[in-house]
């Protein structure tokens, strides 16, 4: 399923497939594990709107405006290619 990151649940991951912004902020993502491929896990949502606080494959935690998260297009983890070959080797 793809959807933005902005609306993966909490302990949910995804693989970012896409980003639709500048290339400046597409280097700084990319710079920090959160370019197309990178799977990524949801920890939490603040409320009112606030910021989307993800975790990278690498280890990084950032917290991600929810504006900046509606522009990451991400694929659920479970049907994403590279999660599929992760589960068959387990």
């Amino acid at each position: 399923m793809t959807r933005d990151l902005a609306a993966v649940l909490p302990g949910e991951s995804a693989v970012v497939t896409s980003l639709d912004l500048e290339a400046e902020l597409v280097a700084w993502l990319c710079a920090v594990g959160i370019g197309c491929g990178e799977r990524i896990t949801v920890l939490r949502r603040a409320a009112f709107g606030g910021p989307v606080h993800v975790r990278t494959d690498c280890g990084g935690e950032f917290a991600i405006a929810r504006s900046l998260a509606r522009s990451i297009a991400t694929s659920t983890a479970s049907s994403a290619p590279h999660a599929r070959e992760d589960e068959e080797r387990e």
